[in-house]
């Protein structure tokens, strides 16, 4: 496969995401392959660890291809998204349980499908140039790919603002948040990864990590706590809008240029998910919103504003988010029925 390179290498099975012009978009076909290797592997006693990286400075992922997903479903076929998040989903479940060391190094942008890959893993490398994010409510999606899960862990209420704002986590952040584990300079992956290959000894990671950078978020923590507490978006909105002060005016702005039905759909996803604190619930209910979202959802006209046209002038389904309704929310997260998501045993 032309944009992304599986191999064993001694000790480590290797895989490399190599599109660095798309700045490593991940492929419905890049999924499938990763998935079958992971499989190979699994059993496999010459393969003592695995390593995903990918080539170039700018982005170790900055998510899905979605192209593909949008021509299909401005076509009316809205079973190939649905396909491609099912089985996308299964890889991020399998990533979540290998029994083996899996360590991803993250430079530059990582965002949506490209955490899925990565930010489940057991060993979770930034470095200066990290920027990890999940930005799915600007085009009319929730985080997804099992990050719900990582949103619902994050100290206080974290997960509720970095789930509907979309905000970027430099690699302090991204620690303190609980979507990486090391930090450790760019400039020393490559002899690192090498020795990882040759030896297969995954605490080399520990002993490379250098000291973790200041956390911005932490600063915020309080005010993020204070404001994102409710029970609702509502709730959420409300909180904001009488306090006036630059977290708030800030915050407030950058809501107001998302799915409203998308942002509220977040915040109740990361509430039921931090009640069950499963990946597969994670993925369960996010599949519920994905499954929904072309068809009754704001995807189509978020994909078409943001990256087709690039007006950024998305029309979505509500003016705003205190337009949108319980009934609204729970609408496009109700059981799936026989479409639901499986289990694999």
């Amino acid at each position: 496969m032309d944009n992304i390179n599986i191999r064993k290498v001694c000790k480590c099975g290797r895989i490399t995401l190599d599109r660095p012009k798309a700045l490593n978009a991940l492929s419905y076909d890049n999924c499938l392959a990763i998935e079958k290797a992971l499989d190979q592997w699994h059993d496999d006693d010459d393969v003592a660890m695995v390593v995903i990286d990918a080539k170039g400075e700018k982005a170790f992922c900055a998510g899905g291809d979605i192209q593909v997903m949008y021509d299909t479903a401005i076509a009316g076929d809205f079973d190939y998204g649905r396909r491609f998040w099912r089985d996308e989903y299964r890889l991020n479940a399998k990533i979540f349980n290998y029994p083996k060391p899996y360590a991803a190094f993250m430079q530059g942008f990582n965002m949506g499908g490209g955490v899925g890959v990565s930010c489940h893993g057991s060993h979770r490398i930034v470095c200066e140039t990290s920027k990890i994010a999940m930005p799915e409510t600007g085009i009319g999606l929730v985080p997804d790919v099992g990050g719900s899960l990582l949103l619902a862990r994050a100290p206080g209420r974290l997960g509720e603002y970095l789930g509907s704002t979309g905000g970027r986590m430099d690699a302090g952040n991204a620690i303190y948040a609980g979507f990486a584990d090391y930090y450790i300079p760019f400039a020393d992956w490559p002899q690192l990864i090498e020795a990882l290959e040759q030896s297969g000894d995954w605490s080399l990671i520990d002993q490379a990590a250098q000291t973790v950078p200041s956390a911005s978020l932490a600063d915020q923590q309080a005010d993020i706590d204070r404001h994102f507490a409710g029970e609702t978006h509502r709730d959420i909105l409300r909180s904001l809008q009488h306090e006036d002060s630059v977290f708030t005016t800030k915050t407030l702005k950058t809501l107001s240029q998302k799915s409203p039905l998308a942002v509220a759909c977040a915040v109740e996803i990361c509430h039921r998910v931090r009640a069950s604190d499963s990946i597969f619930a994670a993925l369960s209910q996010e599949f519920r919103f994905t499954w929904r979202a072309a068809e009754h959802g704001d995807f189509i006209e978020g994909i078409r504003a943001l990256i087709i046209d690039k007006d950024n002038a998305p029309r979505w389904k509500h003016a705003g988010l205190a337009e949108v309704s319980d009934v609204d929310v729970m609408q496009m997260l109700l059981p799936l029925g026989e479409q639901a998501l499986q289990q694999e045993k």
